[in-house]
């Protein structure tokens, strides 16, 4: 029950999370320093609420290393794909492409764990795609989309994927708290984005700082608590229960975009279609995997 209590909640806050970006990008903060506020400030939620739990008592530093070096790759270098995938395509279509994840991860499993292919997963992928077929023939679409903004959702979701295993099977062989490995993920993100920034935009990054800063606080709020919910149910549960229930992010995505951007989104039937057989197929794949 703590599996999938969690994971809806990760679903929901992560689904938030791509509104909040589209807001921050509206108020004028600068896509990539915004990774370096998202991640910094989401840590800082994980180690209060670690705190606040008493979790630093119950802890070998030598448990987290491996939530550290996942960090790197996400929700560090994701952090930057997401952003500009959230900018390119907006939130609604790049949550609904990212919603992919359940199916990266299965097939993940089957190339590399040697898990069996079984009927669910092939049915649930023809439903993913027709999901995404349903998006990619949108004859109405925002003017700020680009297609470049939907191959970052989708690489977004291969990260996803890959973390979701990594996780998991970090988790069953190292037992930290929960609330610790999310602080050291969010560590390790933090110290990815903050090197890359420093040999791209250094120049760039204390002018841009400032306003980024108060654009993207939200956002990083939004991240912890949606990454802590993540890393509890993925502690608790299978890779099958939580990739399909987090995939919901992207109906939440659709829906948050419609009640907080508005129209400039042009959310019709077909994209809400779109998410609807995504969250399905997912849904599919992670029940039958």
């Amino acid at each position: 029950m703590l599996a999938v209590l969690f994971a809806a909640l990760a679903g929901l806050g992560f689904g938030l999370l791509a509104v909040t970006i589209r807001s921050a990008l509206g108020r004028g903060g600068d896509p990539e320093v915004g990774a370096i506020v998202l991640a910094p400030v989401a840590f800082l939620v994980a180690l209060v609420a670690a705190a606040a739990h008493g979790d630093f008592g119950h802890v070998h530093p030598g448990d987290l290393w491996q939530f550290a070096l996942i960090g790197l790759l996400v929700p560090g270098a994701s952090q930057i794909v997401f952003i500009q995938s959230i900018r390119l395509a907006g939130p609604s279509r790049a949550a609904i492409l990212i919603g992919v994840a359940p199916l990266v991860s299965a097939l993940l499993a089957i190339l590399f764990l040697g898990e069996p292919a079984r009927a669910g997963l092939i049915i649930g992928t023809v439903i993913v795609v027709a999901g995404g077929a349903a998006l990619a023939g949108e004859r109405a679409r925002p003017a700020h989309f680009r297609a470049l903004g939907a191959a970052a959702a989708l690489l977004c979701a291969l990260m996803f994927g890959i973390r979701d295993n990594l996780v998991r099977d970090a988790a069953r062989h190292a037992h930290p708290p929960p609330l610790l490995a999310t602080a050291a993920s969010l560590l390790g993100a933090s110290a990815i984005v903050l090197a890359y920034l420093l040999v791209v935009r250094r120049r760039e990054l204390r002018a841009h700082f400032r306003p980024a800063l108060a654009a993207f606080s939200p956002s990083g709020l939004t991240l912890g608590a949606a990454y802590i919910c993540l890393i509890e149910a993925l502690a608790h549960g299978r890779v099958t229960v939580v990739s399909p229930l987090n995939a919901t992010q992207s109906l939440w995505g659709v829906i948050f975009a419609a009640l907080v951007v508005g129209r400039s989104e042009m959310i019709g039937r077909r994209t809400v279609l779109a998410g609807l057989l995504v969250v399905a197929g997912g849904a599919l794949i992670g029940a039958t995997r």
